[in-house]
């Protein structure tokens, strides 16, 4: 049986709506497809969202938004995708990493020593859809400390106070902290819609804000969708209807709109996510802690609390005392046998770029003795019983065989 690591749902409900798209609306860039989907991101969280092309996208947008640029300062775990850096690094912001703890979030603890006078913003990441502390992050956040060594530059700067906290919820669209949906956990928040994620649009993201006072997030959520368009007062869409083709540029915009094409794919599956794609997503992943749970090797991954709870995009097992090589081996052999795994993550200061720019592993210790015996397992809608069975009994046996 070949069970690959990942796979987007493409059901008939999703052909339907992109048919729909293609014949019927006569849209394909951002439009009423779109607008649908923007809807729909808002209901699940709870608050405004802006589609995007991308979550690198959404997250400059945001960074910018706020006034951040060179000399300022960002503060990203070490352990996460680069996008989560390089999404300060390209607007020109220096990113300043600090360790994980335990449950490969970011070390609130960590975030405070490291604040500056130049930190403007600090990228949390959900790491497989486990949300981060959000409570404690924002606790760090509002300290007369960190507050005091804030030194504002805008009006947004100004009007916030402190350094703002942009969750990267890239796996975590339907994650929940104390019954607070992911969305209105951090001022603002950017899932990706990429194409192995929880809801795909192949590939796209969404920004949902949840700014304190005084802040008018209508406003503020009218200006980015300027913002995202070039600066653009008006969509092609709008421009596009009877007498609407007048418009103008207000700021200097990004173009990082999502197309309506794209969108037509993701809203065909968020509106069935909460009923039935997220608790299937959450069912596979009780199913393999049933499995792995009965192995004293296993170590599991973060789940439910009884405060959060995980949108189960990733299921990153642990494998309890082994090296790296002796994981990638594990890896090789479920390649061989048809199963899919893969790594999540290798840390950023591992990584060519970062090791070239001076960060160093040994500075991380918590992030490389995750990375060291992480595995992450399929876990997708229309992954059957059947084929995790197959999955726990391979890694079983890989585990045998390199214990020999």
């Amino acid at each position: 049986m070949h069970i690959p690591f990942a796979l987007p749902l493409i059901d008939q409900p999703v052909i339907d709506e992109v048919m729909d798209c293609l014949t019927n609306t006569g849209w394909l860039t951002s439009g009423p497809k779109v607008r649908a989907l923007e809807a729909e991101v808002a209901a699940l969280t709870g608050a405004p969202a802006l589609c995007v092309n991308s979550w690198t996208s959404g997250a400059m947008l945001m960074l910018r938004w706020f006034g951040i640029g060179p000399g300022d300062e960002v503060i990203v775990p070490a352990y996460t995708y680069s996008a989560t850096a390089l999404c300060a690094m390209n607007i020109g912001a220096r990113v300043v990493m600090v360790d994980v703890g335990a449950d490969f979030c970011i070390d609130p603890d960590a975030v405070r020593r490291a604040i500056t006078p130049r930190t403007k913003a600090i990228i949390p990441v959900d790491l497989g859809g486990w949300p981060c502390d959000y409570d404690a992050l924002m606790a760090v956040a509002g300290e007369p400390a960190a507050k005091a060594l804030f030194r504002p530059a805008g009006e947004r700067q100004e009007k916030l106070g402190r350094v703002l906290v942009l969750a990267d919820a890239a796996h975590s669209i339907g994650a929940s902290c104390k019954g607070r949906p992911c969305g209105q956990l951090a001022d603002a928040t950017v899932f990706s819609m990429h194409s192995v994620k929880n809801v795909t649009t192949g590939e796209g993201g969404a920004v949902c804000l949840h700014l304190p006072e005084p802040f008018d997030m209508a406003a503020e959520l009218q200006f980015l969708r300027y913002f995202a368009l070039n600066g653009q007062t008006k969509s092609a869409f709008e421009k596009n209807q009877a007498g609407g083709w007048r418009y103008d540029i207000v700021a200097q915009g990004l173009k990082v709109n999502m197309p309506d094409i794209c969108a037509a794919i993701g809203l065909a599956q968020i509106r069935r996510y909460q009923a039935e794609l997220l608790p299937e997503r959450k069912a596979i992943f009780e199913q393999y802690n049933r499995a792995f749970g009965a192995f004293g090797w296993a170590i599991l991954p973060p789940y439910d609390d009884g405060r959060r709870v995980s949108s189960a995009h990733l299921y990153p097992l642990r494998l309890r005392g082994f090296s790296e090589q002796q994981r990638d081996g594990l890896i090789q052999f479920l390649s061989e046998r048809g199963v899919g795994a893969n790594v999540h993550y290798i840390p950023m200061p591992m990584l060519s770029l970062f090791r070239g720019l001076g960060y160093r592993m040994a500075d991380y210790p918590v992030s490389y003795g995750l990375y060291v015996n992480e595995l992450s397992l399929p876990i997708y809608n229309g992954l059957t019983e059947e084929m995790v069975g197959v999955v726990v009994e391979t890694v079983e046996q890989a585990v045998e065989q390199e214990a020999r």
